[in-house]
């Protein structure tokens, strides 16, 4: 089992800055995946930012520019920079950490915490 806690999220006004981090606990794999997901009021849960544990990341358009997701292996924690918010990336930001077992997928998800911006 792997273990999540989320800490970070806030209201702030459009165009102020966040920063989420995300720390796992467990039977952590040296070779994983980390993310952020978010799901707004209505809307499905969609790919914010992931980075794979040799650095490789990958962004959801909308944030491209905005947003940078980092990590500290030595800490397994995984960051979430946003910059320029602007009130359509409110929503509960979900972390994930993801790792192979004998070729099989396990996904494991944080509680999620409130990203609000105001206009």
């Amino acid at each position: 089992q792997v273990q999540l806690v989320e800490s970070g999220g806030g209201l702030v006004q459009a165009g102020g800055s966040l920063r989420l981090s995300c720390t796992a606990s467990g039977s952590i794999r040296s070779i994983n995946d980390m993310g952020w997901y978010r799901q707004a009021p209505g809307k499905q849960r969609e790919l914010v930012a992931a980075i794979t544990s040799g650095d490789k990341t990958n962004y959801a358009d909308s944030v491209k520019g905005r947003f940078t997701i980092s990590r500290d292996n030595t800490k397994n924690t995984v960051y979430l920079q946003m910059n320029s918010l602007k009130p359509e990336d409110t929503a509960v930001y979900y972390c994930n950490y993801r790792h192979k077992v004998s070729m099989i997928l396990y996904d494991y998800w944080g509680q999620g915490t409130q990203v609000t911006v105001s206009s």
